[in-house]
């Protein structure tokens, strides 16, 4: 994320969407979660969030944004804030504008980058003197996501999210991101998985390579194991991914747990933001894949 310090009182943050380059889920975990192993890339599709003191105790949230979320305390930003003056007593409440931009529910992880963001802003604001460690630790008790956010936008997840670990894998290629219009509930694909508590398989190694195209080579020997059951009940996504292969694509998969597919072009697609595929309601975003600076 980029943390612009507006004011004693106001700070601006932009956080990236992200993109699973392959995921594996490995088993359930005793405490409900479930093991998984995966290359997180964040990617230059912002939300924008103005975080200001008020007077008034709790959150109020103003959108400014293509994207309509709730803005009542399901939202990511309303619980960090509880969980964080539950832990501190924050002295004060939240204005905050956000600019909504990531599709919600869409394996992008655009909610938890929001989350992230207000743990960073409350410890800005608020004087809170966390380290990245200490805010991850708490972004955990939020949801299994959060944490990567406090990376440099490209790491190596594994356990139930909570290990991440750096990478330096190549970031010279384009990506098309199609986003239908279609929900996909996480909890009930990890539960279509069926995975028990004990691991079923060799987690995958990424091999390592300086050039793109050694990453796309190792890449195809992986995949994303939500597709084995999306793509039989929602066959539009295998058409998606066709399609995005036809166009020039050297990979393309489903991300997170879906239903948003990407595909990897090693030059700038002629392919641009709008309708996807002539289909109504479906957005289609051009991005980069993006590097931020080691936080603090």
């Amino acid at each position: 994320m980029l943390i612009e310090r507006i004011s004693d009182q106001s700070v601006e943050i932009i956080t990236p969407a992200k993109i699973n380059l392959f995921l594996e889920v490995l088993n359930r975990r005793p405490d409900g979660y479930h093991n998984i192993n995966s290359l997180f890339q964040a990617v230059s599709l912002y939300d924008r969030l103005t975080f200001s003191v008020s007077e008034k105790p709790g959150v109020t949230i103003e959108l400014d944004g293509e994207i309509q979320v709730t803005t009542g305390q399901d939202n990511l930003v309303w619980q960090v804030y509880r969980l964080l003056d539950g832990q501190f007593r924050l002295p004060r409440g939240l204005e905050v504008i956000l600019e909504k931009n990531i599709p919600v529910a869409a394996g992008l992880g655009g909610g938890s980058s929001d989350g992230a963001a207000t743990i960073a802003a409350c410890n800005l604001l608020f004087n809170l003197g966390l380290s990245t460690g200490d805010m991850v630790r708490l972004s955990l008790l939020i949801g299994s996501d959060l944490a990567f956010f406090f990376s440099r936008g490209q790491a190596l997840v594994t356990g139930r999210g909570e290990t991440v670990k750096e990478t330096d894998f190549s970031t010279d290629y384009w990506i098309v991101l199609v986003c239908p219009g279609m929900e996909i509930s996480t909890a009930s694909s990890y539960a279509s998985l069926k995975r028990g508590l004990t691991i079923s398989k060799t987690p995958f190694n990424l091999a390592p390579g300086p050039r793109v195209e050694e990453l796309v080579e190792s890449l195809q020997l992986s995949g994303n194991d939500f597709e084995e059951i999306h793509l039989e009940s929602y066959p539009e996504l295998g058409r998606i991914k066709d399609e995005l292969l036809q166009a020039g694509a050297a990979l393309s998969r489903m991300t997170g747990s879906g239903p948003s597919v990407f595909g990897v072009f090693s030059e700038a697609p002629e392919l641009i933001g709008g309708e996807a595929f002539g289909r109504k309601g479906w957005r289609m975003h051009t991005v980069l894949p993006v590097l931020f600076p080691t936080q603090a």
